[in-house]
């Protein structure tokens, strides 16, 4: 880690190493990560404390890091059902039932739309 880590970098590598200790941190090919080392490695990828990249790459690496920790993007949060692990229940409507609530409401040009424009459409 670097020499002075702040509160948020400290957070996203405690993050990534529960994530690596309960067998959830995603590898970029598939699967999981299974070395320690990978794991520390991506910790300090996604904290912003690489002694391979520039400050300012540094800085937009955890700003991206932050903004998926928020958005529930995590292997955590789609483990623990948290973010958008949530929504899936969501996702289960078909997209002849999304339809139908389309043609209830009046949504124009809903027969040409896939299932995700009319979950937009809809505001789902």
């Amino acid at each position: 880690m670097a020499k002075q880590e702040t509160p948020a970098q400290r957070g996203t590598v405690e993050r990534v190493m529960h994530e690596f200790k309960h067998g959830e941190l995603p590898r970029g090919k598939g699967g999981k990560v299974r070395s320690r080392k990978q794991a520390i490695a991506i910790a300090l990828s996604e904290a912003g404390a690489s002694s391979q990249r520039s400050v300012a790459e540094n800085r937009a690496r955890l700003r991206k890091t932050k903004r998926q920790e928020r958005a529930g993007q995590t292997a955590q949060a789609a483990t623990e059902g948290k973010g958008r692990a949530k929504r899936a229940s969501r996702d289960e409507t078909t997209r002849k039932a999304l339809y139908a609530e389309a043609k209830r409401r009046g949504v124009r040009g809903r027969s040409a739309m896939s299932k995700a424009q009319l979950e937009h459409a809809l505001h789902r």
